[in-house]
């Protein structure tokens, strides 16, 4: 087995982390064979995506965390409020095994919520993970930051950047020399045409199409649907075809 690289044969999903030999991790963490659980920090639709992608792995999701009160979204799997509750948590477990790693279950255009939520979890020495769907195609030279997420059928090419925390959702296509700031999320669907870069908690939502080589400003949103065929400055919204500004409310 490569070093932090982990194939089912049969079913043929990928659990990446650390440096390996398909596509490049920044950063270095916890060996996939060493990894038994994987906690979800959030409880409502994506964390079904991602319980389903870490079963077929042989993960167990022994609990899902959220800073709100929730029904639990899993049977036979405990729900934990909050930091002070995961931390309680962690400490009834102190029986010298290995920390559980942690993936985050958070979509949307809640990108800094994702970061400031990981900077805990790494405070308290859980080990994030990435995850690439086995029906995704990434570029052999692509960079895949910690904790960062490609899923169904989307689509990484050559010479692209993909930062911590962030989401390249299904059918999503982000083309060459593209480089993606942290906590973004690429919405179903969306192209990112080439040369484009996306700043720090950008969110681009479904089937939106941004031409290439456009710069989008940090916090910023495209609509759904948009095709942005100009800069989009740093914390506005743009929408409609051709994309327009959204005059604030």
């Amino acid at each position: 087995m490569a070093s932090g690289f982990f194939i089912l044969p049969q079913l043929s999903f990928q659990l990446v982390q650390g440096h390996t030999g398909c596509y490049r991790i920044q950063e270095n963490g916890q060996h996939a064979d060493q990894m038994t659980e994987v906690v979800l920090w959030g409880g409502t639709g994506h964390s079904r995506v991602l319980r389903e992608l870490l079963s077929h792995l042989g993960m167990v999701v022994p609990a899902v965390i959220d800073n709100r009160e929730i029904e639990a979204p899993f049977a036979g799997v405990e729900t934990i409020r909050g930091i002070e509750g995961l931390k309680a948590w962690l400490d009834r477990r102190a029986d010298g095994s290995i920390k559980p790693s942690y993936a985050l279950a958070i979509g949307g255009g809640y990108g800094r919520d994702r970061l400031a939520i990981a900077n805990d979890l790494d405070d308290l020495g859980l080990p994030p993970i990435t995850l690439v769907h086995p029906t995704a195609m990434v570029a052999s030279d692509a960079v895949l930051a910690l904790g960062s997420q490609v899923l169904i059928g989307a689509t990484v090419a050559t010479c692209v950047r993909v930062g911590r925390c962030s989401i390249i959702n299904s059918r999503a296509s982000v083309d060459h020399d593209c480089v993606i700031g942290d906590g973004v999320h690429i919405g179903p669907g969306a192209t990112l045409c080439g040369q484009i870069e996306v700043g720090d908690g950008v969110f681009v939502g479904a089937g939106a199409t941004v031409l290439p080589r456009i710069k989008i400003g940090p916090d910023s949103t495209v609509g759904a649907g948009a095709v942005v065929i100009k800069d989009v400055p740093a914390g506005s919204t743009v929408v409609g075809v051709p994309a327009r500004l959204q005059k604030a409310q």
